[in-house]
């Protein structure tokens, strides 16, 4: 595994309001740049992963998932932007109350994100790093922004509604509401080689679970000649 300096534009680029700091100044990413990768669908390793996953939230027993710390603080930022978390759940959220009955299979990188997700009890996602167009920015919605989506077998584009948390870049939005849902632009696909992984943390998470939660998706990841580069980016009073 080689850092990369070719990557490294790409985070130090990256932009965070200060409009969403306002809601939660505890807020951190970790944004990890990746090339490099061993794309395709799910293989035995990230079908394994994903077993380990669905057992440690088997294994909690009956704490409801609304009161796992993490969770519960995502569901507080969400209802500072208006979100309602009982209606459109954070991917954290929504990812741990399937774990149960069983986690999505989608491909083989999208399959290890979600389960470090589960396992690090952090919201996370992955983006194919080539479709974007301009730096990742986390701001407030105006409502006009573009959101490339599906709904009811349809490809459709929707907006934001205004003053809503989003990632964007200067294509349009690429995630709606903080880390609930991707756009289709730039989602992983099984020939993805080239990603971004975007993991949001508030307290009481810790940058060093944080951290830690970071290093494990790379293990999971390694490939001959990988290539890293990766940023932690909190607000500095």
């Amino acid at each position: 595994m080689e850092p990369d300096a070719g990557l490294e534009p790409v985070l130090e680029s990256a932009y965070l309001d200060p409009a969403v700091v306002a809601l939660r100044p505890d807020y951190r990413v970790l944004l990890m740049a990746v090339d490099g990768l061993g794309p395709g669908p799910g293989d035995d390793a990230s079908e394994a992963l994903l077993r380990a996953a669905e057992d440690a939230v088997r294994a909690r027993g009956e704490v409801p998932v609304e009161d796992l710390p993490h969770v519960a603080a995502w569901r507080d930022a969400y209802r500072a932007f208006g979100a309602k978390p009982q209606r459109t759940r954070h991917s954290l959220e929504a990812l741990t109350r399937r774990a149960d009955a069983g986690l999505p299979r989608v491909n083989r990188l999208t399959d290890v994100y979600n389960a470090v997700s589960v396992l690090h009890q952090v919201p996370l996602g992955g983006e194919d790093l080539t479709a974007y167009v301009g730096p990742p920015r986390l701001v407030r919605a105006t409502g006009d922004e573009a959101f490339d989506t599906v709904t009811d077998g349809e490809e459709v584009v929707e907006h934001p509604e205004p003053g809503e948390v989003v990632w964007r870049d200067d294509a349009g939005v690429t995630c709606r509401r903080w880390n609930w849902r991707q756009c289709r632009r730039t989602r992983l696909r099984d020939e993805t080689t080239t990603a971004l992984f975007i993991f949001d943390a508030l307290d009481p998470m810790t940058d060093p679970e944080l951290e830690a939660a970071a290093d494990d998706l790379l293990g999971h990841l390694e490939a001959p000649g990988l290539r890293v580069a990766r940023r932690l980016v909190r607000h500095r009073p």
